[in-house]
């Protein structure tokens, strides 16, 4: 049954032969070193054979992982293995993409999980134990040499460290060590001088891994490697670069193809099209007339009429933006050998085969998500590996065009002469949390365990120097030092709370600790934001999120005849954090940015700025005498997963299907909240965006089924001098409507955030729309402790991705005995309707007048008042039926008795009004929200003292 599974092995000598009998026959760790191109994924597909032949039918405890650098390869992976090992019962789940709610879910039923070295370390970190890791009997890793990536090459390190962490621990807790399952490493790498070292970092305490490594004349196609160098000013950006390179391909392919097919990868789509426009006039090919009948054919059957008309010279495109139909004609049309030259994106070198004789790799660095960038050395092999058809050719040529400035560079990693090192030093303290969090490190003895199990401690024992390690020193020494280095940097992290170390040196995280490692947030972050003071504005957070130097400039800030950003700086933009918070700004303001330097900058800021900032906001929801720095941060962290500032006029932009250009029409038309949106009628939003029916049917139904709120405060019948109870109720205006379609994700939540005028958070909770969708609305008792500088308080609800849909309200809270200023009692009989926007922004605005319910007086104060008493202090619901004499007929007025008289006055009504009702207020707010065909009247029945507090927002 695992004939279909080996359809082809690209050659076949006594290298492979030795592989087959270590993967196929013996349980051996196994580290492959071979040339792109030389087929080493069937060594995969060899030892996932072998687990399946030794593992018990059915197979429902094991587990593989392969692990790629690069998210085409594990999907090029993904569909191949899916349709290879479907058949005989196996189940792929490839997971590169951002964690979701199921992926849990969906890899306990899978067989074999294909992911990303960053996906598996953010998955395992998440998990609240390693049973899913126990499972794991077979560890893949694809392009293993991308360890020494500085950015990247730690996560790979510490993902396989722990792996085998896991699996040492499990060895030492269980005394019968057979049941033990095995853990087998299998991995494959470019040509690398050091793969010994791999070998060494892979093997087990029972036995060494077997270390294969094939030369480059072993190929079954040989190839030859060209970089050429060209010039590049300082100040020519990445894209006009690019551009010259256009017109030196004609010559590069008159020299290099021997008028054979030939591959240009390109950056982007766009620069795909405009290469092959340039060939096409530059250059001219020999066809025979066959060619050109069948390229005739394939032009009559394309959809893409400049595709059509570049084909009849011999040029085409590729990329995934063109329609499926086009994109298998010319395929087709170049594997047959008909088109000279085909120009595409690097994402062809990793999904479709389509070998050539000359590949070229037009600039080094690609667009990546809004920003030029350098391709991987995995994507660079990947591309060269493109290069050489076993069918038709002996011999092939890849030329790789770069900047002058960096050709040295790619002849190094072409000719395989850099030593593979470990980067992880430079990220240590960052993985030591994250693996203190996961429990895999759990004392000191383990930390340092852990650190024998890296690539690391391999490495350092042989290039000490490299380190900053003394290269006299021998292996005791070099040891010290790495214990050296693991104990400060558990130190440091026990210095900022981060871990919790006893006396016996066991490691516990801490919440802090513990949000690091979920978000990746650097160290130096961390350290950053615990100087924070609590009383941070928007624009102060926003300056303290990056300290990475930008390089940029920026003429955004003051100009009188422009849209210019919200929070003006002083003088010129000089140093980077006002470089970055000018930019921030401009994409929260939808200030155009025409600079194509400044928009990858942006991109990049908004990419980190997503997590730092959900992060930051988590990291102070901890904390309890910062509520306007917590408060700051939700917007912020909304802000920025929408690009708008919480205040924007175009709201309009969160709208599926449209754009900046959309939205300004909107915003010219006076459409600047969802409200105004929703009131408009269909054509008429049509006529104003320019586009036909039923659009305008489409936009109105996005905004209906976007969640809205209601938030209502009551004041109930408990305080005292430090103490007053509030009741907060949300309610979903729209529960019908979302029960059938909603807008929003099924993971959008609000936050509830409650402060004080001293700056204390008295609540905080985030509340997801699938708990309010259940009943419609959510309540809440609060208790409200009395701040030192007024009674007023703060009440926040902050929608998690959409600006345009908080509530903010103020409120003031009543307490038994007024406020004492010096000697003087001060009693506030106003309530301060001021958003908590103001108080936090600076910007003087204020919210609509609230309404004070003047509700009538009642009998027990006429009766009492007729023998010249007061009203007793006792709390009863009903006065005219309690058996308290007092109750009724008052008590002596009491000589001693502080404050006017009208304090006085307004307390019996107080109390008079709440014993009208003896339904709890709690149990009215509820009918009066479930039931409000019986038109329940809290007018009358609130608990709120006359002239002080607002009636129930309606």
């Amino acid at each position: 049954q695992f004939r279909s599974i080996f359809k082809e092995f690209p050659y076949f000598n006594y290298a492979q032969s030795k592989a087959l009998d270590d993967l196929l026959y013996t349980d051996r760790n196994f580290v492959i070193c071979a040339p792109t191109g030389s087929g080493k994924t069937v060594m995969f597909e060899l030892a996932i054979t072998r687990l399946l032949m030794e593992a018990p039918l059915p197979w429902l405890n094991i587990k593989v992982v392969y692990m790629a650098p690069i998210k085409a390869l594990c999907s090029q992976r993904f569909d191949d293995w899916k349709e290879k090992f479907g058949p005989i019962g196996l189940s792929c789940k490839e997971l590169t993409g951002d964690t979701v709610m199921d992926d849990l879910f969906e890899i306990h039923h899978a067989h074999i999980i294909i992911t990303t070295p960053e996906k598996w370390d953010s998955m395992t970190r998440r998990w609240r134990d390693n049973s899913i890791v126990q499972l794991v009997r077979l560890f893949l890793i694809d392009e293993v040499h991308v360890i020494k990536d500085e950015s990247r090459g730690a996560t790979l390190e510490v993902v396989v460290s722990r792996m085998k962490t896991v699996q040492s621990s499990l060895w030492r807790l269980l005394e019968n060590h057979d049941t033990v399952p095995p853990l087998r490493f299998v991995a494959v790498s470019a040509t690398i001088p050091n793969a010994e070292d791999i070998a060494e970092w892979l093997s087990d305490s029972k036995m060494p891994a077997v270390c294969l490594k094939i030369d480059e004349d072993q190929r079954p196609v040989k190839l030859r490697k060209i970089v050429l160098g060209f010039p590049c000013s300082d100040n020519q950006t990445e894209y006009k670069f690019d551009l010259t390179l256009n017109y030196k391909i004609a010559s590069i392919i008159q020299t290099y193809s021997e008028q054979k097919p030939a591959l240009v990868f390109c950056a982007t789509r766009k620069g795909v099209q405009q290469a092959a426009s340039v060939l096409a006039k530059d250059a001219k090919f020999l066809l025979s007339i066959e060619q050109k009948q069948r390229l005739q054919r394939s032009a009559n059957s394309l959809k893409d009429s400049k595709l059509r008309d570049l084909l009849m010279y011999g040029v085409a495109y590729h990329h995934a933006g063109m329609e499926l139909s086009d994109r298998k004609i010319i395929e087709g049309a170049f594997a047959v050998g008909d088109l000279p030259v085909l120009f595409t994106t690097s994402t062809l070198a990793m999904g479709v085969n389509l070998p050539a004789h000359l590949v070229v790799i037009k600039s080094t660095m690609h667009y990546v998500g809004g920003v030029f960038q350098e391709y991987s050395e995995t994507d660079i092999l990947q591309m060269i590996g493109r290069a050489g058809r076993p069918q038709f050719d002996t011999t092939a040529t890849a030329v790789i065009m770069t900047r002058w400035s960096t050709r040295e560079k790619y002849i190094q990693m072409l000719n395989s002469a850099d030593i593979i090192e470990s980067s992880l030093h430079r990220h240590l303290v960052e993985h030591l949390n994250a693996e203190i969090v996961l429990h895999t490190v759990t004392d000191v003895t383990v930390a340092l365990e852990w650190i024998r199990s890296t690539f690391l401690y391999i490495r350092a024992l042989k290039n000490p120097a490299h380190y900053g390690f003394s290269s006299a020193l021998h292996k005791i020494g070099i040891e010290a030092k790495l214990q050296e280095l693991c104990l400060k940097n558990l130190n440091d992290l026990s210095s900022f709370d981060l871990i919790r170390m006893d006396e016996a040196n066991n490691f516990k995280p801490t919440e802090t600790g513990r949000l690091m490692a979920w978000y990746y947030i650097a160290f130096d972050t961390v350290k950053q934001f615990f100087t924070i003071k609590g009383t941070e504005t928007l624009n102060e957070l926003v300056i303290q999120l990056f300290k990475e130097n930008l390089h940029i400039k920026v003429t955004l800030n003051k100009d009188k005849e422009k849209l210019t950003i919200r929070f003006p700086m002083e003088g010129k933009i000089k140093t980077r954090e006002m470089k970055i918070n000018c930019l921030i700004q401009a994409q929260l303001g939808c200030i155009p940015i025409q600079d194509f330097t400044l928009t990858q900058d942006t991109g990049r800021i908004f990419r980190s700025g997503v997590r730092v900032t959900r992060w930051l906001s988590d990291f102070l929801a901890s904390c309890k005498n910062n509520f306007s720095a917590l408060l700051n941060s939700l917007i912020l962290a909304k802000c920025f997963r929408c690009k708008l500032w919480e205040n924007s006029l175009h709201v309009s932009k969160q709208l599926e299907k449209i754009g900046v250009s959309l939205s300004n029409a909107m915003v010219n038309a006076g459409l600047t909240s969802f409200k105004k949106i929703e009131g408009t009628n269909a054509r008429e939003l049509e006529l104003i965006l320019n586009r036909h029916p039923p659009f305008g049917n489409q936009i109105k139904e996005s905004v209906l089924h976007l969640p809205k709120y209601e938030l209502a405060i009551e004041q109930l019948p408990k305080y005292s001098d430090t103490l007053a109870e509030i009741l907060v109720a949300i309610k979903l205006t729209n529960y019908d409507q979302l029960q059938t379609k909603r807008t929003a994700t099924d993971f959008h939540y609000v936050t509830l955030v409650i402060g004080d005028a001293d700056n204390q958070v008295i609540f905080n909770q985030k509340i997801m729309d699938s708990v309010l969708l259940k009943t419609g609305n959510w309540t809440k008792k609060i208790e409200v402790k009395r701040a030192l500088k007024s009674e007023d308080i703060s009440i926040n609800l902050i929608s998690s991705d959409y600006v345009g849909l908080d509530i903010q309200q103020a409120y003031t809270a009543f307490y038994l005995t007024p406020k004492t200023v010096g000697s003087k009692a001060v009693t506030n009989q106003k309530l301060k309707a001021e958003s908590s926007l103001d108080m936090y922004y600076g910007s003087p605005r204020s919210l609509p007048a609230a309404k004070v319910d003047t509700g009538g007086r009642s009998k027990q104060e006429i009766t009492y008042k007729k023998y010249g008493n007061r009203e007793c202090n006792h709390r009863c619901k009903n006065k005219d039926v309690c058996g308290h004499d007092c109750c009724k007929t008052g008590v002596p007025p009491n000589s001693e008795m502080n404050g006017d008289s009208k304090f006085s006055l307004y307390l019996a009504d107080l109390r008079s009004r709440n014993s009208i009702s003896s339904v709890p207020p709690v149990k009215r707010l509820k009918m009066q929200m479930l039931n409000q065909a019986q038109n329940v009247d809290l007018k009358q029945s609130v608990f709120t003292p006359e002239s002080l507090l607002p009636a129930l927002p309606r």
